[in-house]
């Protein structure tokens, strides 16, 4: 008989139970959501053969595998509970470890490999722990879809939300020049978006534009950077510092600066020049004459020449770049010296002075803020020629609704209408602040003719106007509803500053001829009737002072009678 020691009676209990239930071992297995894992286990092949095999995802019992998810005879699998399930390596071998294709949390548990080796308690088990933690989304991979004077439109594909759902988009929107901590950033929280545009931006400026996704769990890296350069516009703003320098009876002399920097919107091409004369005797300009001035240098100058001797003159300066004419200067009337008098000093005339030896008092400026170059009326088309007698119909206007603001992110979806008599080939939005005038709209965004809603992020946060409209190839709609959208602060500058402007590449001089005539075609005669009544009641009232007697004097239905000594006629 052998007895054992209390100290080493533990230890053949453990043998025991170990022959009896065959060896089992475990391990931790850390992997991400969305990535492949394997679990190994692997037998001596070559020492047993092809043995069965099978996982299961609990504790292994005493036959079998409990929650089987794949079965093996030893040299093919026979069953498994999904395609995500695979024994990928080398049968033959004795390989037979457990593959899960994208893992997610709902995978995490204890798993068991059961080799069935022939015999009693030879079977050979083998436990795995695994542990599917959720992570960071992929970072996206932005582009750019579409960009325009001043609205710059993305895009990008869904990305791996990493195991948990995307909750928002941040973009990231800078100058070139400037580093990312000056970035204006926006939140995005429709998880669903795939594009947005972006509006309010500066024309002719070059931005870097990057984007992050965020879950519950963290934000991604950072996408791809772009690098976007907004078209040209015409110029904001007018030239500066223009002066006018009379030379002789027949001559002026124009100089003048370029527009502020801000106010370019791209590369100076070329200034247009306009002048007219003044006829001080009907009191109104005549025909506009133009002349086109080369962009050189920072002193621009010019001579008008063949002028008429002692005669005023307006001029107006406007800057040019690919995309159109800006708005003009302002300047006072200056006028050509006499025919007979002869001087050897140059008088100047500058539009800021308050004194000059020949200005005229009266200012000189455009009717229009956004005067354009007058040119032949090419556009007009005569429609009893271009038609073979029906009238075509436009589309029908949308109805835009708002579906949401959030800090200055704007989400908006229409109904089109009636698409007339063709069918609809796009959309466009028209963007302006609140109190400009429709005619200095700031952005146009176009969309898709199968488009019918829309994200937008507002750079500059304000409150704005906006208004659609539908198109096809015989015109476009009248204007839709004006939604009126206040954006919320984020507590960043515009770059530069920016004057509400028209985005129109076709604009030229628009200046009225004629306005002047007009007027005193109206107020002439006016004034001539006044004159006239106050005159003949100057005269009667002294007839009356003449009379004797006493004079009462009353209005009867419009007409002023008296009564007195003697009988007046009525006024």
């Amino acid at each position: 008989m052998i007895i054992l020691g209390s100290r080493r009676f533990p230890l053949c209990c453990s043998l025991l139970f170990c022959l009896h239930l065959g060896c089992v071992s475990a391990d931790d297995i850390r992997a991400s959501v969305g990535k492949d894992v394997t679990l190994t286990c692997n037998y001596d092949a070559q020492h047993y053969g092809r043995l069965p095999v099978c996982w299961g995802r609990a504790a292994i019992p005493n036959s079998g595998c409990a929650n089987e998810v794949i079965k093996s005879d030893g040299t093919s699998v026979v069953s498994r509970l999904s395609e995500r399930y695979l024994l990928m390596g080398n049968l033959g071998r004795g390989d037979v470890s457990l593959t899960i294709r994208q893992v997610q949390e709902s995978d995490s548990g204890i798993y068991g490999c059961r080799v069935e080796i022939p015999g009693w308690f030879n079977d050979q088990k083998h436990h795995l722990k695994l542990t599917v933690e959720a992570e960071r989304p992929d970072s996206p991979r932005v582009e750019t879809r579409e960009v325009k004077e001043r609205t710059v439109t993305v895009r990008w594909a869904p990305v791996f939300d990493g195991g948990r759902p995307i909750t928002s988009y941040i973009i990231d929107l800078k100058n070139k020049q400037a580093s990312w901590s000056t970035a204006i950033k926006t939140v995005i929280v429709n998880p669903e978006l795939t594009q947005v545009t972006l509006v309010d931006l500066s024309p002719a400026k070059t931005y870097n534009l990057r984007m992050f996704v965020r879950n519950s769990v963290g934000i991604s890296e950072a996408s791809n950077v772009l690098t976007i350069t907004t078209k040209e516009a015409a110029p904001e703003g007018p030239p500066l510092d223009v002066q006018l320098e009379v030379l002789t009876s027949h001559s002026i002399k124009v100089t003048w600066k370029p527009p502020r920097a801000e106010h370019r919107n791209g590369v100076l091409q070329s200034y247009s020049l306009s002048y007219r004369e003044y006829d001080p005797v009907n009191r109104h300009f005549k025909r506009w004459q133009h002349q086109s001035v080369t962009a050189t240098r920072e002193l621009e100058s010019v001579i008008l020449s063949d002028l008429k001797p002692s005669t005023k003159y307006g001029v107006l300066v406007q800057a040019r770049t690919n995309a159109g004419v800006g708005p003009p200067s302002s300047s006072p009337l200056c006028s050509t010296l006499d025919e007979v008098h002869t001087t050897s000093t140059v008088t100047t005339i500058q539009s800021t002075s308050t004194a000059a030896t020949r200005q005229d008092t009266t200012s000189f400026t455009s009717a229009h803020t956004t005067s354009q170059t007058v040119e032949p009326d090419t556009a007009a088309t005569d429609w009893a020629q271009s038609t073979t007698g029906f009238t075509s119909v436009p589309p029908d206007p949308p109805v835009v609704e708002l579906k949401g603001v959030i800090d200055n992110t704007i989400s908006i979806f229409w109904t089109p209408g009636f698409e007339g008599d063709s069918p609809i080939t796009g959309y466009y939005l028209e963007y302006k602040a609140l109190k400009a005038s429709w005619d200095y709209t700031k952005t146009v965004v176009d969309f898709s003719p199968n488009q019918t809603e829309a994200t937008i992020i507002e750079i500059n946060p304000s409150t704005y106007n906006m208004r659609m409209f539908a198109k096809n190839s015989l015109g476009t709609s009248k204007p839709s509803n004006v939604l009126t959208i206040t954006t919320g602060e984020t507590g960043h500058q515009r770059d530069s500053p920016s004057t509400p402007t028209s985005t129109d590449t076709h604009s030229s001089v628009i200046v009225k001829e004629g306005d002047s005539s007009h007027l005193a075609a109206i107020l002439v005669p006016v004034v001539l009737v006044v004159l006239v009544v106050a005159t003949v009641t100057a005269w009667q009232l002294r007839r009356m002072k003449q009379k004797q007697g006493s004079l009462s004097m009353w209005m009867a239905s419009g007409a002023l009678r008296y009564r007195g000594s003697e009988s007046l006629q009525e006024l």
